[in-house]
């Protein structure tokens, strides 16, 4: 099982209209579903527990544990049976997403933190920043990562896509160009040209993307 980072947000309106003006809320939605979709039960995505976000991956979550259960509940009788079964198959899919949340926000975590199993609370710094910085270094130090994926956001993309380079510069880089905001800044003024592509641009379908570009290369 790998580690992917996913960094990724819904931009705020009251932000820097650079990223709310370019953002494309419904593909960064669908974006976000679709990468967890491919990698939940094969590898493992780590993120920064944006609330945005969250939200988006327990929905996969719980339609996976769904779906595994009505594959599997056949022939089971008893109740107790059931809910090991259920037990058994949210553990699995718990152990394929890792959330880090700094404790400067300790007070504003949003409500969906706590389906998670699997969640690293880095030391609440004083301040925004220093926070951030600091859980940013822990989740991308600590981690050996095969790939990362940039979806929307706003300054946050730039300053990760930065840092993952710094921590991992072996590791596959996928920028969604086409869910705007700070990701299509990073593709047009940070991504090297040779690595390119005008599927990051125009591909909305965005599972056979992560296929090609991501399961099939790590």
């Amino acid at each position: 099982m790998k580690n992917i980072f996913l960094s990724a947000s819904v931009p705020l309106p009251e932000r820097h209209p650079k990223y709310y003006d370019t953002a494309d809320i419904i593909a960064i939605r669908d974006a976000v579903i679709a990468l967890a979709s491919l990698v939940l039960g094969k590898h493992r995505i780590i993120w920064g527990g944006h609330p945005s976000i969250t939200p988006l991956i327990n929905f996969v979550i719980e339609r996976s544990i769904q779906y595994r259960l009505d594959k599997e509940l056949y022939g089971l009788s008893s109740e107790e049976q059931k809910e090991f079964l259920f037990n058994e198959i949210k553990k699995e899919i718990q152990n394929h997403v890792t959330i880090y949340q700094s404790l400067f926000f300790k007070d504003k975590f949003p409500e969906d933190n706590e389906k998670f199993e699997n969640i690293v609370f880095t030391e609440d710094k004083g301040d925004i920043p220093s926070s951030v910085q600091f859980m940013r270094v822990e989740m991308l130090s600590k981690n050996e990562f095969a790939a990362a994926v940039f979806i929307g956001g706003m300054n946050g993309i730039e300053d990760e896509y930065k840092m993952f380079k710094k921590y991992h510069p072996e590791a596959l880089i996928l920028p969604i160009a086409s869910t705007g905001a700070a990701t299509k800044i990073v593709y047009d003024n940070l991504f090297p040209e040779e690595m390119k592509n005008d599927r990051f641009l125009k591909d909305y379908g965005y599972m056979s993307l992560f296929q090609k570009f991501l399961m099939d290369k790590i």
